[in-house]
């Protein structure tokens, strides 16, 4: 049998889109809504895409030290930043003990490239037929000696132990958005185990990186019209326009919470991820199984469905299609409408929102424009699925704490 004392909570969330920066400006969103995408994102600096860019930020409210702002890179910084956040949500920043025990699941991508060394390489390259002796040529007297630490995926945990002080076991997961659910998934299954009492989770993606515009479009992925809704009238969508996010959360059994009286917004019942064939109705059948594993109910009208899909146009409709059909009841929100795609990110940002909507007890208004009915109910309950443009797939479920 279960023990209730190791249900699983949300007790801190740590969330920075560009929409901007905290809960509160991202409460606003979910029941203000009429949220125009236009006004948030940038399409002019990497035409013909849209991105959703950084926020503004004072990097000093979380990384005080200069020293330690100066030797990081932009989504170094932004993990940091929403990691401290959380903390100070959940009100464990100022606890040493608690964050000297607290265990940390991080899902990272690979470092910024240089891109001016990478041009200067290509560009020589045209030039000269010897192009291994140039190569190494190029990496012994261009790159900044720092370079590769600063690539290092697990440097975002670090920084994070070093800025914040947490340092109990450290677990950095890399593989985009299946990175993003594994870290959930991994927390969530020490805890409900009572492997550990409470945890920092999540990730961190900027979207104003060229190395990155460049490798989604080399599939064809990224979305050309910056003017046209998320989805289309057949229900496909128009393309990834790739979203800057920071998102963390603190997650405790619910015996640890309630003992030292933290603010539960809410418990995470279930998260299941997984991978493979996408062909014929095989995607469909695995989300059925993730459904049937982390969901304990055929939703309702209290039950909001943040639905993390990509962009991707015929992944995309399978996605919606598949939620639609499933839970007809349930109104869905597609987050990705408003704060763009954020890889390793996704999937903590839609159980930050998640978290925040079951917590303030109010409608979610639709996020993609045209495409989403109203909600008249406030949210007891959500279900938050993220689909990896070429792997990975998660489904989570929460509900507020009675």
């Amino acid at each position: 049998m279960t023990n209730p004392n190791n249900d699983v909570v949300v007790t801190g969330i740590g969330l920075v889109t560009a929409l901007g920066v905290g809960g509160e400006v991202h409460r606003a969103a979910l029941t203000k809504g009429g949220l125009s995408p236009e006004a948030i994102t940038d399409s002019e600096r990497f035409a013909p895409y849209t991105v959703f860019p950084l926020p503004q930020i004072d990097w000093s409210e979380q990384i005080p030290r200069r020293g330690d702002q100066r030797q990081m890179e932009n989504w170094q910084r932004l993990g940091v930043f929403a990691a401290g956040l959380a903390l100070d949500d959940a009100g464990l920043k100022e606890d040493p003990e608690a964050c000297a025990s607290m265990d940390m699941i991080v899902a990272a991508g690979g470092g910024e490239r240089d891109v001016a060394v990478d041009t200067l390489i290509v560009e020589e390259g045209r030039k000269r037929n010897d192009r291994e002796q140039l190569l190494n040529e190029k990496l012994t007297t261009e790159l900044r000696p720092t370079l590769f630490l600063a690539q290092l995926s697990n440097l975002l945990a670090g920084n994070i132990s070093i800025v914040h002080k947490v340092t109990g076991s450290s677990r950095t997961l890399m593989g985009e958005q299946g990175a993003g659910i594994s870290a959930i998934e991994t927390a969530h299954a020490r805890l409900a185990a009572g492997q550990s009492t409470h945890c920092l989770v999540g990730g961190a993606f900027v979207a104003e990186r060229q190395d990155m515009i460049m490798l989604m479009e080399a599939i064809q992925a990224l979305a050309r019209n910056p003017l046209k809704p998320f989805w289309n009238d057949d229900g496909s969508a128009n393309g990834i326009n790739l979203g800057t996010a920071g998102a963390f959360l603190v997650l405790e059994t619910r015996e640890h919470a309630e003992a030292r009286g933290a603010q539960i917004y809410a418990r995470l019942d279930g998260v299941l991820g997984d991978r493979g064939s996408r062909e014929d109705d095989r995607l469909e059948q695995r989300l059925a199984r993730l459904c049937d594993e982390t969901v304990s109910s055929a939703g309702s009208s209290e039950t909001v469905i943040f639905c993390g899909a990509t962009g991707a146009p015929e992944l995309s409709r399978r996605e919606r299609q598949f939620l639609s059909s499933r839970y007809p009841d349930s109104p869905l929100r597609t987050y990705g409408a408003v704060f763009g795609h954020s890889l390793e990110a996704q999937f903590t940002t839609g159980l930050a929102l998640a978290c925040l909507a079951i917590d303030q007890g109010q409608p979610v208004k639709p996020m993609a424009e045209g495409a989403e009915s109203e909600m008249f109910k406030t949210p007891r309950s959500a279900i938050v699925t993220t689909i990896g443009h070429v792997r990975g797939e998660g489904v989570a479920h929460l509900s507020k704490l009675s």
